[in-house]
C-alpha cells in the first residue's frame, strides 16, 4: 500500500515483473491473481512509461492541450517552464531530442495533476538539467500529498528520492521497508542479498 506523499521505488533485476505492477496500477492489464486498486481510478494516475504517448507531428502546446482535454484539464502556465521547455513550446515534437521528448512526456504526464504517478525508468534520456527538474516535481509532488510509485536500475536515483524501498523478483515482492535514512549503499546491498 502507498498511501499519500509516499514514494515508492521499486527495484529488480529485468524480468522480475517491475513494468508489468506498473501497468496493473494503471489499469492497463489484469493481474492474474488479487487485485489493485488505485484511489479515483485511471483519471488520478500520471504514467510516464518507456513510450512518450506523444503526436510527433502536433507542437508541445498542442500535445499538452491534446492530453489536457483527456483529463478536462488545462496545462499551468508555469509546467513548462518547470520542464525548461517555454523556448521549445511551438516546435513539433517530432523535431525535439530524445531529452526534450522525455521531458515533454513528463510535463504530459503531470498536466492534470495527478494524485499517483507511475513511473517506469523516468530518468532514462535526460540530461542533468531535466534530471534535476524532474526531481524537483517528484519532491513537490510528494510535498503535496501525492503518491508515487518509481520503477528504476539506478539505486542512487531511487534511493533519494523514496520514502519507502521494495525489490522484485520472479513477479514478488521479496522486500519492502521504509528507507528510513539508509543511503544509496546500503540499500544498494539490501537489494542484492535480497534477490540472490
Amino acid at each position: 500500500m502507498v498511501n499519500p506523499g509516499q514514494t515508492l521505488a521499486v527495484f529488480g533485476p529485468n524480468g522480475s515483473g517491475k513494468t508489468t505492477l506498473l501497468k496493473v496500477l494503471a489499469g492497463l492489464i489484469q493481474p492474474q491473481r488479487g487485485r489493485a486498486y488505485v484511489e479515483g481510478g485511471r483519471r488520478a494516475i500520471g504514467w510516464i512509461g518507456h513510450q512518450p504517448q506523444l503526436y510527433g507531428q502536433l507542437t508541445v502546446n498542442e500535445n499538452l492541450r491534446f492530453w489536457g482535454l483527456l483529463y478536462d484539464a488545462q496545462p499551468g502556465p508555469d509546467l513548462l517552464a518547470r520542464l525548461g521547455l517555454e523556448e521549445h513550446a511551438n516546435r513539433q515534437v517530432r523535431t525535439l531530442s530524445r531529452g526534450l521528448v522525455q521531458r515533454v512526456a513528463i510535463a504530459r504526464a503531470l498536466v492534470h495533476d495527478p494524485r499517483v504517478l507511475l513511473l517506469d525508468e523516468p530518468f532514462t534520456g535526460l540530461d542533468r538539467i531535466a534530471a534535476e527538474a524532474l526531481s524537483r516535481l517528484l519532491g513537490q509532488h510528494a510535498a503535496a500529498g501525492r503518491a508515487t510509485v518509481l520503477v528504476t536500475h539506478n539505486v542512487e536515483e531511487g534511493t533519494e528520492l523514496a520514502t519507502d524501498v521494495a525489490f522484485m523478483r520472479n513477479g514478488r515482492f521479496v522486500h519492502c521497508a521504509p528507507r528510513s535514512g539508509r543511503g544509496a549503499q546500503q540499500v544498494g546491498e539490501e537489494y542484492r542479498h535480497a534477490i540472490a
